[in-house]
């Protein structure tokens, strides 16, 4: 079955059902179950902001929450753009540079403390996410716009940008945005922090190791309501086919990262499902212009060029992943820019290899075997099809991300997320100068970008705004210090009695109000 951005699979259906009838828990009743993920890899720690990455994010949404939530359950292809209170009641714009944010009062972290506007500032502190010696780079691109976040009193906080931020709610309820605790913090230190962080979600850490296993436990004092699982474990099982052969026999309750060509043989048995939803991500391949081939930009071009996405499509997932309109997404409305198309044409790239002087230097891509769903099916299609077009290409199989960009890397594979339903939150996170690419100097060539990036950040009017990111899409084409392969599909089989909806993110919300379990 074809899925789209609007639809999910047949089966996450039963999820509003299930969810409508979630039992109740009595004070002291541990008859709830637990609960296991079989993963196929787990982040090297748990500092939500320092682990943006989609193994990252799946384990610590359940751990964390942010001021402003994104309504994901409301929208009917789990991504919705629409904003709901959280930690915070209520957010008010006093200037296109001021937000001033009203906290929930009474809410718990998990060491006891109450949350204040002390916890809020201590999260968004400059040295932390923001400043050029932030101790979680990673988070520069997010929030290097704040000027200032400065308690009110215990309850209130503002916000205070830079430049005006058209964005800045958005910001608050998307990635990097999480809430740490500020005594808890202190008192560990950041690594110790890292390992079993303190914060306000549903659950809290009981052990974590990246290689085996992360263990939570419910946290009932939770503001939201009790957790519906006692104790919820992210198993790392790498191989798919354990994966299923533990969904099967009852180990496991859902598990991760199950291909196209699987869905149906997984969902074959009586009871278990497959629920399945085009993620807000793209798959990209990187090129290092450090490197003395790729350096040419033509022979960059000629790489995009050479890559028929639609049959990698049809091939790898069966129709369920989309080819976009470039680094250019539906979700962000009024500033989709349209007529956009990622080109086809095999008799350009010979002719731009030819023009470049290409002498059929070796090309390597390296890709894990596992991180992605479809990466080295993928991998092992493009290497025919740049052969098809005169590149000397070959395919290198590595064992973790270090290795992936390391020495001599040439092209790697990537993915890029739609983290705001805005050009800022998505190519700008990536791409710009505080982004992990230019940082790493794998592009630069990027001022035209750059230029224009900077300018968006700071620009209100709309149609000014969607000329400036025309400018950033044209520059980016051009340059090609990348190009996109598709808009994925990520896939999920769970016991039936289970009700679960996944998300347009890797994000796994196991939170009441999207966690429930019906009769076996």
């Amino acid at each position: 079955m074809t899925i789209s951005r609007r639809r999910f699979l047949e089966g996450a259906a039963v999820a509003p059902a299930l969810l409508s009838a979630r039992p109740a828990f009595a004070a002291g009743d541990d008859s709830r179950p637990n609960f296991t993920v079989a993963v196929a890899d787990l982040p090297a720690t748990l500092e939500p902001a320092r682990e943006l990455s989609n193994v990252g994010t799946r384990v610590t949404y359940s751990i964390f929450d942010t001021l402003i939530r994104r309504d994901f359950l409301g929208a009917p292809d789990g991504g919705g753009s629409e904003l709901k209170p959280h930690l915070a009641t209520k957010w008010e714009r006093v200037s296109p540079q001021e937000l001033v944010v009203t906290l929930r009062q009474g809410v718990k972290f998990h060491n006891g403390d109450e949350l204040t506007s002390e916890d809020v500032a201590y999260t968004f502190r400059e040295g932390r996410l923001r400043g050029e010696k932030a101790q979680i780079p990673g988070g520069r691109p997010y929030f290097g716009i704040l000027a200032s976040v400065e308690p009110i009193d215990r309850y209130t906080v503002r916000f205070r940008t830079k430049v005006a931020d058209v964005l800045l709610e958005q910001r608050l309820a998307s990635w990097c945005a999480w809430i740490v605790n500020k005594r808890a913090y202190e008192a560990m230190g950041f690594e110790a922090y890292s390992r079993k962080p303190v914060a306000t979600g549903p659950y809290r850490v009981v052990s974590h190791a990246a290689a085996d296993a992360t263990v939570l436990e419910a946290f009932d004092d939770y503001f939201m309501g009790k957790p519906t699982a006692k104790r919820v474990t992210f198993k790392r099982v790498p191989e798919l086919a354990a994966r299923v052969a533990g969904l099967v026999a009852g180990d496991y309750d859902l598990i991760t990262n199950v291909p196209p060509d699987q869905m149906g043989v997984v969902g074959g048995y009586k009871d278990i499902d497959v629920r399945s939803v085009v993620l807000a991500n793209i798959h990209v391949l990187a090129f290092n212009e450090q490197d003395k081939v790729l350096a040419d930009k033509r022979v960059r071009q000629a790489l995009c060029l050479a890559i028929d996405r639609q049959k990698l499509v049809d091939t790898l997932w069966q129709g369920t992943a989309e080819v976009p309109a470039s680094h250019n997404f539906p979700e962000y409305g009024p500033m989709f820019v349209e007529g956009r198309k990622l080109p086809y044409d095999p008799d350009k790239a010979k002719a731009l290899l030819k023009e470049a002087g290409y002498k059929g230097e070796p090309v390597v891509y390296r890709t894990q075997a596992n991180y992605y769903t479809n990466a080295l099916e993928a991998g092992q299609i493009l290497i025919e099809q740049w052969k098809a077009v005169g590149i000397n290409a070959s395919l290198q199989v590595v064992e973790n991300s270090a290795q992936l960009r390391g020495p001599g890397v040439q092209i790697f594979n990537w993915s890029n997320s739609t983290r705001l339903p805005d050009p800022l939150g998505s190519i700008w996170v990536a791409w710009g100068p505080a982004g992990e690419i230019q940082v790493s100097k794998f592009w630069t060539s990027a001022a035209a970008f750059n230029k224009a990036g900077t300018a968006l950040e700071a620009e209100i009017d709309p149609a000014k705004r969607k000329a400036l990111f025309t400018e950033m899409l044209d520059a980016w084409e051009d340059e090609a210090p990348a190009t996109i392969l598709y808009q994925p599909s990520e896939a999920y089989a769970i016991r039936k009695s289970i009700g679960w909806r996944p998300t347009t993110f890797y994000f796994m919300d196991l939170r009441p109000d999207n966690l429930s379990f019906g009769k076996a």
